[in-house]
């Protein structure tokens, strides 16, 4: 088969790969029909992050291929969504509703593990690991959507849960990639009121008012936080949602967190230095991580195919296998939220 190989930073390309084979009697073989960049697999191409030399890609959804003996919840030509990371649904950390961190849990993507920026997966576990979705024709956006869901629409997800977003509460949200718009989504099917997006690119701006933002900021550092506490009556937020991982976003989050509120971050952090005097001094709390995408996705997946929220709208470049190059270029110079990568038509 056909698959993204890293050969370090700036070096992507497309190689020949084994095709996947069931080694354990609970694999299942995956054929890809849509891949994705993530916003971490940026840090990779910048030399930003280690990752290791080979496959790459942690997003797809696809359809069954093959299974194991052992595997029982899936049939081959089911379509499914595979969270970042496989999991055995039967560690303690599995069983406490944390698959993202398995005990024997890997991304893909990673360590010579398939990724899913490939044309078919081996995945471990595949009946803990990947959900089902429904028989249906779905649509090339209805598809996106469930592609979101692999990853970046539950990592939204996550920053606002970890925040404690209620109906009724002022929720900022800093960051305008993908996870960031989909924190916004998140934000506004938890019944946030008013949610202030901060973003300074028009194309950002009103995919967040799409998706719910009441107010959009262009303000950035102290200066959007000033202006952020103006719109509250120098009060603050509700709930911060931290989605980039720089240490000025964080920054900003603290600063518009109200007295006894909760920063959900979910921004894969660089530089960035804890502000714990601001949490003692004012009760604010710290809360996020990884994603619990398998946890996440049976809850959201009813509102993707009932069209009540659209996170495929994020997917704003899509290519093929054969220039998934020109998708990370695209992603690391801003021209794209998030690019997608159809499998089928490379």
């Amino acid at each position: 088969m056909r698959a993204t190989s890293f050969g370090g930073p700036g070096s992507i390309s497309v190689v020949e790969r084994p095709d996947p084979v069931i080694v354990d009697s609970t694999d299942a073989v995956v054929a890809t029909v849509l891949g994705c960049v993530c916003g971490s697999d940026l840090w990779y191409f910048r030399g930003q992050s280690p990752h290791a030399i080979g496959p790459i890609g942690h997003e797809f959804i696809g359809r069954v291929a093959e299974i194991g003996s052992d595997v029982s919840r899936l049939a081959v030509g089911d379509l499914v969504i595979a969270p970042f990371v496989y999991c055995d649904g039967d560690c303690v950390n599995c069983l406490a509703g944390w698959p993202s961190n398995c005990l024997r849990g890997k991304s893909f993507g990673n360590n010579g593990v398939d990724g899913g920026q490939g044309e078919a997966v081996r995945v471990p576990f595949a009946d803990a690991t990947l959900v089902v979705v429904p028989a249906g024709d779905y649509d090339d956006g209805l598809l996106a959507s469930l592609l979101a869901l692999s990853d970046v629409m539950c990592t939204g997800h996550h920053a606002a849960v970890s925040a404690g977003v209620e109906r009724g509460d002022t929720v900022a949200v800093v960051g305008d990639g993908a996870v960031g718009l989909s924190a916004v989504i998140a934000a506004r099917r938890l019944g946030a009121e008013r949610i202030i997006a901060l973003s300074r690119n028009p194309a950002r701006q009103a995919l967040a008012r799409r998706f719910g933002a009441t107010d959009v900021l262009a303000e950035r550092g102290q200066e959007a936080i000033e202006a952020i506490l103006d719109l509250t009556g120098g009060v603050g937020v509700d709930a911060a949602l931290e989605c980039v991982g720089t240490g000025t976003s964080m920054d900003t989050a603290f600063g518009v967190a109200r007295v006894g509120s909760t920063v959900g971050a979910v921004g894969v952090p660089h530089d960035v230095t804890v502000p714990i005097a601001t949490m003692i001094s004012r009760n604010v709390g710290l809360k996020g991580g990884v994603a619990p995408a398998r946890r996440y996705i049976p809850e959201l997946l009813p509102d993707v195919l009932s069209g009540a929220i659209e996170p495929g709208a994020v997917f704003d470049y899509v290519t093929t296998l054969d220039d998934v190059r020109s998708a990370y270029e695209a992603m690391d110079e801003r021209r794209a939220v998030k690019a997608m990568i159809r499998m089928e038509a490379s």
